[in-house]
C-alpha cells in the first residue's frame, strides 16, 4: 500500500456534512457569549432563543419560556408555512447590513413540544456561518398590537481543517488475490464519515481504466461501531458461477491481470476534514478458490508449562482477518477459556495467541467457529458458493470445530 493523488473522477453522491460540532453562540439577547448548544440559563418567565442538538444530533432552534405557546398550539393544525416564518424565522447572515426580511427564511420543519416551540433546518447548519433567528413574541397579531422581534445570531467557527486522519491498512495485505476475492477491509486511524464511500474509492484495470461497478454498494455502508473499519465487498452476482450477472458481466476481477485500489484523499472523516493523503493498493489476480479451509491442514506449535509463550498456528493459506479476531478461541479440559491477547502477522496466515498467565501443564483444545471464511469467503463447513436454507432458531448457537495441543 503506498501513498497516491487522485488520479481518476468519482461519481457523485450524497452530500455528507460533519457532526458533534462545538457552536459559539452570540446571543443578542444580553446573554453573555457560550455554546449554543449548552442552553443558557434564563430567568423564570424570560423568552429566550437558543441553538441545541436533538436527542438525534440534529441542529434545532428552540424558543423557551414563551407566554403564548398554548394560543399556538391550539392553532397548530391551521398555521401554514407563512404563519411559522411570522412567528419564528431563521436566516443564513452572509451580510450583517442586510436586514433579515431581504433574505429567505430557511426551509425547515416546526414543532411545539412541551412548552417550547422548535424549528428543524432541513439541512444541515455549516461551519464558518452565522444564523440569525427572528422571533415575534407578541403574535398572534392583532390591530392593536405591535409586532416585536426579538433577534438571536449564532456563530458557527470555521473547523479545523488541518487533515489527521490516515488510512491505516487494507486487509488482505498480500498482493495476489483470487478471482472469486469476496471482500476488502480498510482501517483508519479515526472514525470517518457515513455515506462517501462509493464514491471515494475506485478500482482501476491494467491500463489506468475504471472497472465498473466492481462493488456491492449498499445503503447502509458496513462499517465497525467506531466508524474506522470499512467492509468493502465485491458483487457477489459477478463472483458465483451460475447467476446472470457473472455470465453476462463477467468477473470484477480477472485471473491473471493486475488491479489497482485507489483511496481518494478527498474521503473525509467524522470531523468533515479530509484525509492526509489519497492511498494506492496494487494487486495481481490469481486462480480462483472453490476449497473450503479446512483445518487438518493447519500447523500448531504449543508454548511450553510455566511461560507466557504464543500459542502458534500456521495456515497454509491466508485467511478473513477481522474473523480470526474473533472466531478462534483456547479452552482447557474443563471447557474453560483460556483469556490472552491475539496476534495476527505474516499476511493473515499465522495467528498467535499470548495468555495472561502462564501455561498450566495439561490438554487444551483450539475451538474455531465453523464461520470463519478464507479470502473467497468460503467457510470451514461449507463453499461460498453453496445456498444453504437454515432453520431460525430462537437461540443463536455458535458451531466450533476443535484441534486439540498439550503444553508439557
Amino acid at each position: 500500500m503506498k501513498a497516491a493523488h487522485p488520479i481518476f473522477v468519482f461519481s457523485p453522491g450524497r452530500r455528507v456534512l460533519p457532526i458533534g460540532l462545538s457552536l459559539l453562540a452570540l446571543l443578542s439577547l444580553g446573554v453573555q457569549p457560550g455554546l449554543a448548544h449548552q442552553s443558557s440559563p434564563s430567568s423564570e418567565g424570560e423568552t429566550a432563543i437558543h441553538l441545541e442538538k436533538d436527542d438525534l444530533g440534529k441542529d434545532i432552534f428552540k424558543v423557551v419560556g414563551w407566554p403564548r405557546v398554548e394560543d399556538a398550539r391550539s392553532q397548530v393544525r391551521n398555521l401554514t408555512k407563512t404563519d411559522w416564518q411570522q412567528i419564528l424565522a431563521v436566516y443564513v447572515e452572509l451580510d450583517s447590513n442586510l436586514d433579515a426580511s431581504q433574505m429567505p427564511p430557511m426551509v425547515g420543519t416546526y414543532r411545539i413540544e412541551a412548552s417550547e416551540l422548535i424549528f428543524q433546518p432541513r439541512f444541515p447548519l455549516e461551519p464558518g456561518l452565522d444564523y440569525r433567528a427572528t422571533f415575534d413574541p407578541t403574535w398572534p397579531p392583532k390591530a392593536d398590537r405591535v409586532p416585536t422581534h426579538m433577534t438571536a445570531t449564532f456563530r458557527l467557527p470555521k473547523l479545523d481543517a488541518t487533515p489527521s486522519t490516515h488510512l491505516l491498512q487494507i486487509y488482505p495485505s498480500i498482493d495476489v488475490l483470487p478471482e472469486n476475492q469476496l471482500k476488502f477491509y480498510l482501517h483508519f486511524s479515526a472514525p470517518m464519515s457515513r455515506g462517501e464511500a462509493y464514491r471515494r474509492i475506485g478500482l482501476l484495470d491494467e491500463d489506468g481504466q475504471p472497472v465498473v461497478l466492481p462493488f456491492l454498494e449498499l445503503d447502509e455502508e458496513l462499517w465497525d461501531r467506531e466508524g474506522r473499519r470499512l467492509t468493502l465487498l465485491f458483487d457477489p452476482g459477478r463472483i458465483k458461477r451460475g447467476v446472470r450477472p457473472l455470465e453476462e458481466v463477467g468477473p470484477a476481477i480477472e485471473e491473471g491481470k493486475s488491479y489497482t485500489l485507489v483511496i481518494d484523499r478527498n474521503w473525509r472523516d467524522a470531523e468533515g476534514k479530509p484525509l492526509t493523503e489519497g492511498y494506492e493498493k496494487s494487486f495481481r489476480v490469481g486462480a480462483p478458490d472453490r476449497k473450503s479451509p479446512g483445518i487438518s491442514s493447519w500447523h500448531l506449535v504449543p508454548p511450553h508449562q510455566g511461560s507466557t509463550e504464543p500459542l502458534i498456528v500456521d495456515f497454509p493459506e491466508p485467511l478473513d482477518q477481522a474473523l480470526l479476531l474473533h472466531l478462534l478461541e483456547v479452552t482447557d479440559s474443563d471447557g474453560n477459556t483460556i483469556v490472552g491477547s491475539i496476534g495476527i502477522d505474516r499476511r493473515e496466515t499465522r495467528w498467535q495467541f499470548t495468555p495472561q498467565q502462564p501455561w498450566p501443564a495439561g490438554d487444551y483444545l483450539l475451538e474455531v467457529g465453523t464461520t470463519l471464511e478464507d479470502l473467497a469467503g468460503n467457510r470451514v463447513n461449507r463453499l461460498f458458493e453453496v445456498d444453504v436454507f437454515e432453520r431460525v432458531e430462537e437461540q443463536v448457537t455458535r458451531e466450533t470445530v476443535s484441534l486439540p495441543f498439550k503444553v508439557q
